[in-house]
């Protein structure tokens, strides 16, 4: 029974040693920042100044006051719902219609996937030379079609539109290749079962067999997608800088400026510290429903 017992106590003390060089490098990268940023929330420090002080929830209480805060946040809700619709739509559709192909079906995975391995920096500016409101191609598109230019990266109203696109260009081909997944792991018995209790359309099949076994994958692209509308910053630093008229200046856009343009590094830790709030409460979301979509 002692031999039992220090056998056991050896491999726990052998399995904490090999646990802990990967836990000190996740406290280190990520843990000890989080703090950091808490605490410097709860301060007035700047970056022009080496004086400061304790302030509190200060900061928190400005953030809710400001409206800057509540036009960013705004811009991101609006992006958000233009976002998230077609993110999860068009990858379902496109996932359903390759994964019923039998020629090039490779081809299209590959060609849809492309935008994924691209880099988004360059990619943005790309985009941003065909958005041109004098010589894009999108507006001599649209000029031959009677339609008119469009200022797609200068206009406030269409501003939001045109980020969200980009972003949808670049996020489609991965939740494509997740719903591709999802569809492939269900048994062809469910079909066959479902044909014999009458569901012979395929509105009928995807109804009772596709969409409730397609649903823990459809909860992850839900929440992922969720978590990139909400973390929009690098087209918008690139092509807009918040312009006009701040119409596109999103929330981490805000942050940014607050730390690194108007030096307010507590201030900006107070949004982080938001930011932070905001994805793990998607986190949470995500992690309830797989449990719940799991039984």
């Amino acid at each position: 029974m002692r031999a039992e017992n220090l056998l056991r106590r050896r491999q726990a003390r052998l399995a904490y040693a090999m646990v802990a060089p990967a836990s000190l490098l996740i406290a280190l990268i990520y843990v000890v920042p989080m703090i950091a940023v808490v605490l410097a929330s709860l301060t007035d420090y700047t970056l022009i100044s080496d004086y400061w002080e304790w302030v509190g929830l200060d900061n928190y209480k400005r953030m809710f006051g400001d409206a800057q805060f509540g036009n960013a946040l705004r811009n991101t809700a609006i992006y958000a719902a233009i976002f998230l619709p077609c993110a999860f739509v068009i990858p379902l559709l496109l996932a359903i219609s390759i994964q019923k192909r039998k020629q090039f079906r490779s081809f299209f995975e590959i060609l849809y996937f492309m935008p994924v391995t691209s880099t988004l920096t360059a990619m943005a500016l790309v985009w941003s030379a065909l958005m041109d409101s004098r010589q894009g191609i999108l507006n001599e598109w649209l000029g031959s079609l009677g339609l008119g230019p469009v200022n797609f990266l200068g206009s406030p109203e269409v501003v939001l539109v045109s980020l969200a696109g980009i972003s949808l260009w670049a996020i489609i081909g991965f939740n494509m290749v997740l719903f591709i997944a999802g569809l492939t792991a269900i048994p062809r018995s469910l079909y066959d079962a479902a044909k014999i209790d009458g569901a012979d359309h395929p509105v009928d099949e995807f109804l009772r067999v596709t969409w409730p076994a397609l649903a823990p994958t459809s909860v992850f692209v839900a929440v992922t997608s969720s978590i990139t509308a909400f973390k929009l910053f690098d087209t918008v630093a690139l092509l807009t800088q918040g312009q006009p008229d701040h119409a596109s200046e999103v929330f981490l856009y805000l942050t940014f400026l607050e730390g690194f343009e108007y030096f307010n590094m507590g201030y900006a830790a107070a949004l982080s510290v938001f930011f932070l709030g905001v994805i793990f409460v998607f986190a949470l979301i995500q992690t309830l429903l797989a449990d719940r979509t799991a039984r």
